[in-house]
């Protein structure tokens, strides 16, 4: 699958994870996830390349234990180290 795509998905998965992304630009030396008034956030470094922004988006998810809430397709699953359940 293309990186593109992967962003897209991870993305979308964040959102249905109760994620509020932000896109903006931050110049290359921002971007992550954070929480702050009981909302998660993931901003996305639009400087960045889009290789850089989904490690941005992925390494939040990853760090998420709720992830395992959720079925992922199996690239989906390689990306964020997510073993599949018995």
């Amino acid at each position: 699958m293309h990186t593109v795509e992967l962003l897209e998905q991870s993305l979308e998965l964040a959102e249905r994870m109760g994620y509020k992304i932000r896109q903006e630009w931050l110049g290359g030396t921002g971007g992550g996830a954070c929480e702050f008034s009981g909302q998660k956030w993931i901003f996305v470094d639009l400087a960045l390349n889009a290789v850089e922004q989904l490690d941005q988006v992925s390494s939040a998810l990853r760090d998420d234990p709720g992830i395992y809430l959720y079925s992922l397709n199996p690239e989906m699953r390689r990306l964020l180290g997510v073993r599949q359940s018995a």
